[in-house]
């Protein structure tokens, strides 16, 4: 094997996807010399290339596009502003200010001053869902699905059972429909669907059957899906389809994250950060899907470009340095908070802007009741509150009063009881 090749970029993006595409562009703006992107994939765009749908674009360019137009945008800006844009380069390590990928053209090592891990997320497979039965051809998920209609204009099943209620279950419906497709059903195992109002109406508009309280139990057919058994406590329903799409149930694409012996978190699956972006490890940042899953292409495009200010910040000697802060434990129903540490000294300090400024946090069942922000005895901010899993719930850390011998703050639902 060749020697790898050394570069010494400023910047080394590894991601090709909304927030990595949006950093990287927001890095060249704010004057830094050399950023180089890195994209295992022969394209860049991440998931919204493969979505021949809309809505995109609204917060970026003030306009509504398909996924695969927003993409091919993005692009174009980042290499407009003079991004150095590498696809086909797959990264093996990062480490010890390393980073070692390899492409067809042989091994390459780069020595960058900062590392942003945009890796973004996966949706669960069916070996991590636990789904028994046999092992015929139809059992996708939702990228795969994309791949086939929007890039290859195929249709790989005409009626599937589609397993999921999140944005995404509603995004492959519209790529069904786009390529010909009628789903058979939808199955959510949680008594209500997943997605916001007005998007889970979708499949109801449609005519499409929803069986909420139900799981998949298992799959049959010889050569191709033949039907689907879904178990509810009702019993046993077997659905006649010709495939099986799983959505959803994303994980934060953190393999690299690992080998490199950041601190995950294990609720968000992603590296623990600061609110500036920060891994425990100073130089290396992440940002978009990696530090939870899922949020929109939109959210993660305007969070990298904040977390790119923080980036760019540092290279001038404007972060504070990466210190042992505050850890952030969470209650009996909150999922995940990210981010997960944060420095009460920096807190209230208007010239240096946090790339985080709220907590984000998830609940992983319904709740009601009040969610309290504690250090100690002392509650810093509650607020009544009442929220269904995955939702999207934020709380200012501007002025918090955190008292300066705290060691760590809680976050629970007080009183809280399952609806």
């Amino acid at each position: 094997m060749s020697a790898a090749k050394a570069i010494t970029p400023d910047v080394l993006v590894v991601g090709g996807g909304p927030a990595g595409l949006s950093a990287a562009t927001t890095l060249r703006e704010l004057g830094v010399d050399k950023v180089v992107l890195l994209e295992r994939d022969t394209v860049v765009g991440g998931i919204p290339r493969h979505c021949g749908h809309s809505p995109f674009g609204m917060r970026e360019f003030r306009r509504i596009l398909s996924g695969t137009r927003y993409a091919a945008r993005l692009e174009a800006r980042a290499r407009d502003r003079g991004v150095e844009i590498l696809t086909r380069h797959s990264v093996l390590s990062v480490g010890d200010g390393v980073v070692r990928a390899v492409s067809p053209d042989g091994p390459s090592e780069f020595r960058p001053r900062r590392i942003l891990l945009a890796t973004g997320t996966r949706e669960a497979s069916r070996a991590a869902r636990l789904v028994s039965g046999e092992r015929p051809l139809g059992i996708l998920n939702t990228a795969a699905l994309q791949a086939y209609v929007h890039l290859e204009k195929l249709a790989p099943f005409r009626r599937p059972v589609i397993v999921g209620t999140e944005l995404v279950a509603m995004s492959a419906i519209l790529t069904c429909l786009s390529g010909g497709i009628r789903p058979a059903a939808v199955i959510e195992a949680n008594a209500d669907p997943t997605a916001r109002f007005p998007f889970w109406l979708l499949p109801r508009l449609l005519g499409i059957p929803v069986h909420y309280r139900t799981e998949i139990g298992a799959i049959n057919g010889k050569d191709r899906v033949q039907e689907v058994v879904a178990r509810s406590q009702a019993g046993e329903l077997g659905i006649d389809c010709d495939g099986v799409l799983l959505t959803g149930a994303f994980t934060p694409e953190s393999a690299l994250a690992r080998l490199g012996g950041l601190a995950i978190d294990q609720g968000s699956g992603g590296p623990v950060v600061d609110a500036f972006g920060r891994t425990r490890d100073g130089a290396i940042f992440a940002a978009g899907n990696l530090l939870r899953p899922v949020e929109t292409a939109g959210w993660c495009w305007a969070e990298a470009r904040r977390i790119a200010g923080s980036i760019a910040r540092d290279l001038e000697g404007g972060l504070p340095p990466r210190r042992a802060s505050i850890p952030i434990r969470t209650g009996a129903g909150i999922k995940l908070v990210v981010p997960q540490e944060i420095d009460s000294k920096e807190i209230d300090r208007v010239d240096l802007p946090r790339a985080l400024p709220e907590l984000q946090l998830r609940f992983s069942e319904r709740l009601r009741g009040t969610l309290t922000l504690s250090a100690g005895d002392s509650v810093l901010w509650s607020r009544r509150i009442t929220s269904a899993p995955e939702r999207r719930i934020l709380i200012p850390t501007a002025h918090l009063a955190i008292p300066p011998a705290a060691t760590e703050l809680t976050l629970q639902v007080v009183q809280s009881k399952a609806l």
